[in-house]
């Protein structure tokens, strides 16, 4: 699938890095490094514009080995990007951990997966087909 880019960036394209990957890396567009206190949240920028499809939107997402080893992660998560959003991807990090966190320039600090959604359209009802599970939910299966 092709989809139309503008780079005002200082990096390279978003790119998979295996033949199998879902998400590709976002980097951090920064004139200076940024500052993260603990429990501090921050719009940061990529210097990426989008163009998708109609019928398909971008999610941001936390990248693991950041959420893990630093404790920072994208605050929104999923964050969503709609097909007719023009405007700059900037991602939502939040710092969990009890360490400040710099971000500097060129760091990967999230991952973007593209996929396709539908719009649905509602039928108002008066009521619903039975399941087994029926209103069963929030850890009702139980287990050990």
């Amino acid at each position: 699938m092709l989809i139309n880019i503008v780079n005002k960036s200082k990096h390279d394209l978003p790119k998979y890095e295996t033949a199998a990957s879902a998400g590709m890396d976002l980097r951090a567009n920064l004139e200076s490094p940024m500052h993260l206190a603990p429990m501090e949240r921050a719009l940061v920028p990529t210097g990426l514009y989008i163009e998708l499809p109609v019928g398909y939107e971008a999610q941001i997402r936390p990248r693991s080995g950041l959420a893990l080893k630093k404790g920072v992660t994208v605050l929104n998560s999923p964050g969503t990007i709609d097909a007719d959003y023009r405007g700059e991807i900037r991602v939502i990090l939040i710092n969990l951990s009890r360490e400040d966190f710099e971000i500097s320039d060129g760091d990967r600090i999230a991952q973007m997966i593209i996929s396709s959604h539908v719009q649905a359209q509602w039928e108002e009802v008066e009521t619903l087909t039975e399941t087994t599970r029926g209103a069963g939910g929030f850890g009702h299966t139980g287990g050990k």
